[in-house]
This record gives structure tokens, sequence and C-alpha cells, in this order.
């Protein structure tokens, strides 16, 4: 019965801050302000879905990085050594 009542406290506080900010945009007056809550809470929600990368991800952004750094390299090789 304990471990109910605090699972259920802590989901009603959890929920809090996402409703208020919720009922905030919707009262705002200005259309633009309202448009510009909503585009930052859509921003916050989108950040909290977004995975974490993981150690593959990581390894695939480091040599796609290392591959248009040596594309680099090698076009200006090409171009300081035309007659050679």
């Amino acid at each position: 019965m304990k471990l109910l009542l605090a699972l259920t406290l802590g989901l009603l506080i959890g929920a809090a801050p996402a409703s208020a900010i919720e009922q905030n945009c919707r009262f705002l007056q200005a259309r633009a302000e309202r448009e510009a809550c909503y585009a930052k809470q859509e921003a916050e929600l989108a950040a909290k879905r977004k995975p974490e990368p993981t150690a593959a991800s990581k390894e695939l952004e480091t040599i796609q990085q290392m591959r248009r750094e040596d594309a680099e390299v090698y076009r200006s090789m090409r171009s300081i050594c035309r007659g050679c």
C-alpha cells in the first residue's frame, strides 16, 4: 500500500511540470509568443526523446569526419602538385 502511494505521488510530481508548461503556452494571448512557446516545448521534448549516441554511432561519425578531412587534404595536394 505504501509503495503504491509513493509511486502515485512520484508520478503526480513528475507530471505536474509538464502540464504546467503546456498550460502556460495555451494561455498566452499574443500569437507569436504562443507559437514560440510551443516551438520551445517541441525542441525540449525532441531532446528528451533523442536516444543517447552509442559507441558504434560515435565511431561511425569519427570515421566519416576523417574521410571528409582526407578528401580536403587530397584536393589541396592536387592543386599544389599539378605539374609533378
